[in-house]
């Protein structure tokens, strides 16, 4: 079943949500109080102002490719090389005013737009990826999921919901969507013989499936359902529909909080539906 609204494919729908979702930050930043920017968010060890800290450093990184020269100390959130990485954006503006670093913010988003958006650029333009040189297309998908993840942080952090039907939480879902093969065979372990819907009701709304059949070498392989993609089946298949807001659906995805803090409904297997929940995290 198609995503609604759907996630945009072309250059420009990407560059808006892109747009509209650092906008969104910026604008959530500029009505937070000094207290509001100290609030801790569902990201261990970072407040409102670190999250902002990180959109500003990572875009700015990006932009320019220079590495910010600050020393990091020895956090207990901090869990690899990449997390070291990133908290140098965050430790370098950790004394800077809120307000400051939403400036920033808006400074190097208005720069990024100008690039995306220069005359030459089409989606197949390489440009400096976060995980190294990339599309434009694959880059703006994977800093949309990134900056419209962190937006809904801060979101639950202030207690101001919403931008769920927006073309970020739309590009966030259609990631997820077609990552559900590998999430639910590979990462949960899911058994051959067995079929998982996800069935979002929205704001954005939209359904998912995988049936599980065996692969090579014992391994199971996840096939997608609703794609076009035809398979004969069993009769003996078990079907499991799990139902979620999108709210829901996309925090557990981002891996914010546990299966125990969100609310969904089951049809079928309870154990499979718990078992696929608690392995569908797709932001690292």
């Amino acid at each position: 079943m198609p995503l609604h609204p759907a996630a945009p494919e072309d250059l420009a729908g990407l560059v808006s949500a892109y747009q509209q979702t650092t906008q969104a930050i910026v604008d959530l930043g500029r009505s937070c109080s000094d207290a509001d920017f100290d609030k801790e968010t569902a990201c261990p060890g970072w407040t409102v102002k670190d999250q902002i800290s990180h959109v500003v450093g990572l875009e700015s990184w990006l932009y320019t490719g220079e590495v910010p020269k600050v020393d990091v100390p020895a956090y207990s959130h901090i869990r690899n090389a990449a997390g070291q990485f990133i908290e140098k954006s965050v430790e370098l503006r950790r004394r800077m005013v809120g307000q400051k670093v939403v400036d920033e913010l808006e400074t190097v988003a208005a720069r990024r737009i100008a690039e995306f958006s220069a005359p030459e650029v089409t989606l197949d333009t390489v440009v400096r990826g976060a995980w190294g040189p990339a599309p434009v297309g694959e880059t703006l998908r994977r800093r949309i999921l990134d900056i419209w993840t962190h937006e809904q942080d801060l979101r639950h952090a202030l207690g101001r919901p919403g931008n769920l039907d927006s073309g970020g939480a739309a590009v966030f879902m259609d990631l997820l969507f077609a990552a559900l093969p590998r999430l639910v065979a590979k990462e949960a372990g899911i058994e051959p013989g067995n079929v998982v819907i996800i069935d979002s009701t929205g704001p954005v709304m939209g359904r998912a499936g995988v049936w599980v059949e065996p692969g090579d070498e014992g391994q199971a392989r996840g096939i997608p359902l609703f794609s076009g993609i035809a398979h004969d089946g069993d009769p003996e298949d078990v079907f499991t529909t799990i139902t979620l807001s999108t709210d829901c659906l996309t925090r557990r995805a981002a891996g914010r909080g546990g299966v125990e803090d969100i609310h969904f409904s089951v049809v079928g297997d309870e154990d499979v539906a718990r078992r696929v929940l608690e392995h569908l995290v797709l932001v690292p």
